[in-house]
């Protein structure tokens, strides 16, 4: 792989796939492969962050050993999110449970720089000395290290450690531990790659937050999608579809409870609401709309890539496809269960009512695209999905349907069909007003609205192939969206590729872009949003969902021959 560090246009920074998660599911971080905490928002994981030096600031949390040498390693502990940075002579362990506890062993000095700067550094921080270590003055937020002598000078603390040490820092939440190794045991997991696999599963339930069910759709804000570029989108909420997607994928593992949780978070929700036509596409972790989009003006962004922003405008945009993913996750948690529950069951009627009012409408799409709204091909695919799947688990489970439900799948199937095609691409587009090809289109088939050996079908992986694949990764698009600058590939497109490989018969071909792109997992195995394969780097909001949820769905089609 190229040299990263010698890419950036702007400044150094650490590759974006190189920071480890840390998560008790209540709360999230991101240190650095030199166990640098650079990364944390408290005390929910939307909340503004208390280290932003991720995003350009001064915050953060470092250990390193006094004499000056570079890490042997960094790496998880067996089946869970503790990580640990190892030096010659030196071992820092870190985890979260209700705090940020950082364990110190071996037999040198280490150096200890601790900066927080809350409210991602807009106000002055006044540190001050208690009786067994720090306090932030005016917050909950305390740093209990007994025994450290510290040295604060303009809102840091310098202290050199002689090991064994332990440093807590506390925000008030409750202690919380949580059960990964026993958990991550009990999935049934593809054979190949497993330990991947088991990674990419306890992130997913990293991103799922414990205290109310909903489902991060990423750890970050404002981590480009182009280094130097404007890009810089707000993921730590909870994404309808996304978050769906997610859980859906721990239930094919053998995981129910956190999609229990998720659609008792949804419920919530849309007791909220005038209608299920009206949900939005995202919410607060809390399950409340969010605030206006802000820019944090004083944080110069990842690698110089500003603005940094707090919030995210799509959650005003129509975006038909959402309800899709939810019946689906319905349906495959009823089978996994071999029961459909009343509140399960209440929630897809709610989905199909949705899409009985509006399928017909133009929407901004799975990509939230800043522009006009259009008719969108994957939109009302998954508008049909929501149907299919309502109609499959009424007629498996005895429930009653209404009978205009079959009528309106095949209205919705004979649309897309008829307008999505189009005979002089040779593929189905992005929308029905013109000729750019999405990689999400590939859902014709994927959900089984197409059957998969329709030539049409088979026209359209080609095209996907031709237009959007460039070597181990696929794009989303490449048309004029309305923003300027471009962005890397997509990893949940590539996963869709390869699973548009195996449907069509070219195994091997799936196999290949599988090998690929578990390649491109960072040293503790977490992917990011994106990656440019010209500049070989990862890019976008760290670690995805999307990208895990992608790496277990083929992983299990591949393994099921």
């Amino acid at each position: 792989m190229t040299d990263f560090l010698t890419q950036l246009p702007v400044r150094t920074a650490v590759p974006i796939e190189r920071h480890s998660l840390l998560s008790d599911r209540r709360a999230l971080a991101l240190v650095t492969p030199d166990a640098d905490v650079t990364w944390l928002c408290q005390p929910a994981p939307d909340s503004p962050a208390l280290f932003a030096k991720l995003l350009g600031g001064e915050g953060h949390f470092s250990i390193r050993p006094r004499k000056d040498q570079l890490p042997l390693g960094q790496r998880y502990a067996p089946g869970c999110m503790t990580v640990q940075t190892r030096w010659t002579g030196l071992q820092v362990t870190d985890r979260l449970a209700g705090g940020l506890v950082r364990e110190v062993d071996g037999r040198v000095p280490a150096v200890v720089e601790f900066a927080p700067r809350p409210e991602f550094g807009q106000f002055p921080v006044r540190l001050e000395l208690t009786a067994d270590g720090l306090r932030v003055a005016g917050t909950p937020i305390e740093l209990r290290s007994p025994g450290v002598d510290w040295q604060i000078e303009d809102g840091t603390a310098t202290a050199v450690i002689i090991p064994p040490v332990v440093l807590e820092l506390e925000w008030g939440a409750q202690p919380s531990e949580e059960d990964w190794v026993e958990w991550v045991e009990a999935l049934r997991l593809p054979a190949a790659h497993r330990e991947l696999l088991r990674r990419s599963a306890l992130t997913l339930r990293a991103l799922c937050h414990r205290d109310t069910g909903a489902v991060l759709a990423a750890a970050t804000t404002s981590l480009p999608e182009q280094i130097g570029g404007i890009r810089n989108w707000d993921y730590r909420y909870c994404w309808l579809r996304d978050a769906a997607l997610t859980v859906q994928a721990l239930v094919s593992l053998g995981s129910t409870n956190e999609a229990s949780a998720f659609v008792d978070w949804l419920h919530g929700v849309l007791a909220t609401v005038a209608g299920p036509e009206h949900l939005n596409p995202l919410y607060t972790v809390r399950g409340t709309t969010l605030g206006p989009e802000v820019v944090i003006d004083s944080l110069p962004g990842y690698a110089g890539s500003g603005p940094v922003r707090v919030g995210n405008l799509a959650d005003q945009q129509v975006q038909l496809d959402v309800f899709g993913p939810i019946a689906d996750l319905v349906h495959d948690l009823a089978l996994a269960r071999g029961t459909l529950a009343d509140r399960d069951w209440e929630v897809v009627t709610a989905m199909v009512r949705a899409v009985t009012l509006a399928w017909n409408e133009p929407d901004h799409g799975i990509w939230e695209e800043r522009d006009l709204p259009r008719h969108r091909v994957y939109s009302r695919v998954m508008c049909w999905q929501t149907l299919d799947r309502a109609i499959a688990l009424g007629t498996r489970f005895g429930r009653s349907a209404d009978p205009g439900w079959l009528a309106l799948r095949d209205t919705i199937a004979d649309d897309v069909l008829t307008r999505g095609w189009n005979p002089g691409v040779g593929a189905f587009t992005t929308a029905y007003d013109g000729t750019d090809l999405d990689a999400a289109s590939l859902h014709v088939g994927l959900s089984g609205l197409l059957d998969p050996s329709d030539e049409r079908f088979h026209a359209t992986v080609v095209a996907v192939e031709d237009v959007l694949r460039s070597g181990p990764t696929v794009y989303r698009y490449l048309r004029d969206d309305g923003l300027p600058g471009d962005e890397g590939g997509f990893h949940l497109c590539t996963t869709w590729l390869i699973e548009a490989y195996l449907k069509v018969g070219r195994r091997a071909d799936a196999e290949e872009l599988f090998e690929s792109f578990v390649r491109l997992a960072g040293p503790t195995g977490l992917l990011p949003e994106e990656y440019d394969p010209i500049a070989e780097r990862s890019l976008g909001n760290h670690p995805q969902a999307y990208s895990h949820l992608g790496l277990i769905r083929c992983a299990r089609l591949l393994d099921q021959g």
